[in-house]
């Protein structure tokens, strides 16, 4: 890359917390042409981000217990296809759907526990 090019980069601020009203600042020396952010566009920026990408924690949670659940789920409908027709079904994906439901099982075990133990900590701390 040449200098040259680096002098006609245009600079953006994509994140909501960096958006100021100050001009952003020539880094490489003279005038690149650079051009200072509006804090209207930045102010419509960060309100349609914060609004696209909020979820609650109750969302988060409802998400992962869901995916816990359909995995096994999938589980069960493995089994039942290995028990009653044994050809269609190879018992390697079976071991790996079991493995893939176990794990996901310990994962939100140790993550229900990590919660307990916290909010246990945080109501003795008082």
């Amino acid at each position: 890359m040449k200098i040259e090019e680096l002098q006609s980069v245009n600079m953006m601020r994509t994140n909501p917390a960096h958006f100021g009203t100050a001009p952003v600042q020539n880094v490489f020396g003279g005038n690149s042409g650079i051009a200072p952010v509006s804090p209207v566009h930045s102010q419509n920026f960060a309100q349609t981000e914060v609004s696209k990408t909020s979820k609650s924690f109750e969302t988060y949670l409802m998400e992962a217990v869901n995916s816990v659940n359909q995995n096994q789920l999938e589980v069960n409908k493995i089994q039942e296809r290995l028990i009653t027709d044994p050809d269609s079904v190879d018992i390697h994906d079976v071991t790996i759907a079991m493995s893939k439901a176990r794990m996901s099982m310990n994962l939100a075990q140790t993550v229900i526990d990590r919660l307990v133990t916290s909010w246990n900590e945080i109501s003795t701390t008082r």
